[in-house]
């Protein structure tokens, strides 16, 4: 049966490029597609395929010591969601752009899923969503701030500004912040504690762990969870969602943004209608035909982009 499984490890990795074509090497030989990225701060993954080849790309991470803490989130699926390998080496394994943080020794502390309700009760506390804004608008917890971010890396503007006289972290006051599997939130947290805020709290294993773990009659979520790969978003149980993903903006898309007149399957969104010339069209008109094509014969289209 496929799998999915993200995982991530904050660790010293100076070696980070010499471990790519083994880890390569192996996925390739096991089926195994998604994005895994590797830098001298860790390792950050989204892989799929077959359970037992999933699991021999785990073990293989994990005999590593300095990634035996790998932190992994794991679902059956119908498909296997991926459609490419890709294992390379950045500066960061989640890009934040501020040097020096130490997102093990310095980040938030944890906070289980069975307890969080308990925490978002707390009068004085500011709650954060740490994610984009195109993945707030279908799901957040009630309550939360969305500080409409358009990528990671702006995190640390707006949290300056927010400090600032009058603003929302104004203060330092106890801060609550969530991610979809907790990666972003070791980084943010950390900035935070570096900046010299005393509460700083983050959802443990993030959105995906909360929905997994909490009944939909307890739970302070509301909406959907956007996910990095075919499924789009999930629910409470991690059960498919109803959004879809635009395959040229990859916004995600409700059924009123598919019922939009300016959608087109495959070519283009309300999001993107306007940006998109007839030459890009035309490519998209083509790329979709060639995926029906591709479906009605049983295989996989190539062309086809992950949304990682």
């Amino acid at each position: 049966m496929p799998r999915t499984a993200s995982f991530y490890c904050f660790a010293a990795l100076p070696d980070c490029a010499a471990l790519v074509e083994p880890l390569r090497a192996l996925c390739s030989a096991q089926d195994v597609r998604g994005n895994i990225l590797l830098a001298p701060e860790g390792i950050n993954g989204s892989i799929a395929g077959q359970t037992e080849a999933v699991q021999a790309v785990l073990d293989h991470l994990r005999a590593d010591p300095r990634l035996a803490k790998l932190a992994v989130r794991s679902a059956a699926c119908a498909d296997v969601p991926l459609h490419r390998l890709k294992v390379r080496c950045k500066r960061e394994i989640v890009t934040l752009g501020v040097p020096g943080l130490d997102p093990v020794g310095q980040t938030g502390t944890h906070v289980p899923p069975a307890q969080w309700n308990a925490l978002l009760q707390r009068p004085d506390l500011v709650l954060l969503d740490v994610r984009n804004g195109y993945e707030v608008a279908i799901g957040s917890f009630a309550g939360a701030v969305d500080p409409q971010t358009a990528a990671f890396t702006d995190w640390p503007a707006w949290i300056a500004d927010q400090s600032q006289a009058g603003g929302l972290l104004d203060g330092q006051p106890a801060v609550a912040m969530f991610c979809t599997g907790g990666i972003r939130c070791e980084k943010a947290s950390a900035l935070l504690r570096a900046q010299g805020f005393g509460e700083v709290y983050q959802l443990e294993g993030g959105i995906l762990n909360y929905l997994e773990q909490v009944a939909p009659t307890d739970s302070q979520w509301q909406g959907e969870c956007f996910v990095f790969d075919e499924r789009v978003a999930v629910g409470h149980g991690l059960a498919a969602g109803s959004h879809s993903l635009c395959r040229s903006c990859r916004q995600p898309l409700s059924a009123a943004d598919r019922a939009s007149p300016l959608f087109v399957e495959g070519v283009q969104c309300a999001h993107c209608a306007t940006q998109r010339d007839e030459a890009q069209r035309a490519g998209y008109r083509e790329r979709q035909r060639q995926m029906e094509l591709a479906a009605a014969a049983h295989r996989t289209h190539l062309g086809l982009p992950d949304p990682v």
